[in-house]
This record gives C-alpha cells, structure tokens and sequence, in this order.
C-alpha cells in the first residue's frame, strides 16, 4: 500500500505466529494473532474534523449515519479543462445530505510517483457550494482535495469546520452511475484520531 512520500508504509506482522499458539490448546487449534502498525492517513482513507482542529469531532464521535448508507453522487470531473474541479460541474446537482465523490480519472496513477504529483483539486466556489447546499461528505479519486502545488489547505479546513467529512484515494469510481448509489465509508471508532483507512463502497439502489 503506497504511503506518501516521507510517510511509513503500513507494516503487517505476526504478533503471535501459528507455531507459538499451538501448545495454546489441547485439540490441535492453532491461531494467528496479527499486528498492524500504519499511520492514519494511508490507503482510502477518511479525516474527521479533529484532523484540522483540536476541537473538532473525533473518529468516535462520528455519527454513523454520517458515514454509512448515505445517498451518494457521482460527479464526473475528467473532462475538466485544467487540475480545478470548478463550482459548474456541479450545476443543477442536488448535494444536500450526499456523499458527493469526485471522479478525477486521478486514480489510473496509483501506484506510480505520479500519483503525488500535484493533481484534481477543489476549488473554494465548489467547495462553498457543497458546505451550503448541505453535502455530508465529499470524496475524491485523488490524494488531496486541495491544491498541493500550494502551502495553503483552505478545502480541508472549510469542510472540515463545517462537520463535512473528507475521503480521499478512492478509486473505481468509474464503475459507478452518476446517482442511485448508497454509500459506505466507517472508520474504527477511535478516540483522539484524526483520520483512518475505510474500506469505500458503494451498493446499487434498488429502486433508483
């Protein structure tokens, strides 16, 4: 899983192996206990509020209908004209209580060093549209929201002030219609974190 550069990659190791469990028990079981150590912000993953103010709402404190089974959007931004996901590519769009995902065609670079180069961003018109037009969440097929070829975060500290949760590194977004999607992105319940990696789908309505 390709972290961003200077970050750790995730390591994934035994803590206890099948060899060391199997005078564990008297009928032959064994098991494998596994250890993960990774920063939060690896992989798909979502930003809670905390992650730009300490005050904010942390990964507990989500409220889970935030994040599961919302009624999703899929906007496609790869014909775009430059890197910025202008305000009209949301015309006539009905954002209110969505998770509205950005299709950038971004995601094609995965594990390339391409992938960190400055790529799609919100610009702050789209970004005030989605904040008063009362989206829940907003996500993205690329590593960042903002624009990277500057030192400034504005996206991620709009959003964030306003409650919107933020998840970036989608991919296959493609594969999806652009409405009648229910969405899911749950993070582990963790007090004090700022950010964690989701397993994002998205299920069919079936009656779209």
């Amino acid at each position: 899983m390709p972290a961003y550069p200077g970050l750790p990659a995730p390591v994934i190791r035994p803590f206890k192996a099948r060899a060391e469990t199997a005078s564990w028990y008297t009928d032959g079981s064994t098991f494998e206990i596994t250890r993960v150590d990774l920063v939060t912000g690896v992989g798909t993953y979502l930003h809670a509020p905390w992650h730009r103010y300490p005050e904010g709402t942390d990964l507990a404190g989500l409220a889970l209908e935030r994040l599961a089974d919302l009624p999703g959007l899929r906007v496609e931004a790869r014909s775009r004209p430059g890197r910025a996901i202008e305000r009209n590519l949301l015309a006539g769009a009905d954002v209110r209580r969505k998770a509205v995902l950005f299709d950038t065609g971004w995601a094609s670079r995965w594990g390339t060093p391409g992938y960190w180069e400055a790529g799609p961003y919100l610009t702050e018109e789209t970004c005030t549209r989605l904040i008063e037009q009362g989206a829940v969440l907003v996500g993205a097929d690329c590593w960042n929201v903002d624009d990277t070829a500057t030192k400034a975060r504005p996206i991620h500290s709009a959003l964030l002030k306003a409650g919107v949760i933020v998840v970036e590194n989608l991919c296959n977004l493609e594969a999806l219609p652009a409405e009648g999607i229910r969405v899911h992105a749950v993070p582990t319940k963790f007090r004090r974190c700022d950010s964690f990696p989701v397993r994002a789908y998205a299920v069919l309505d079936a009656n779209p």
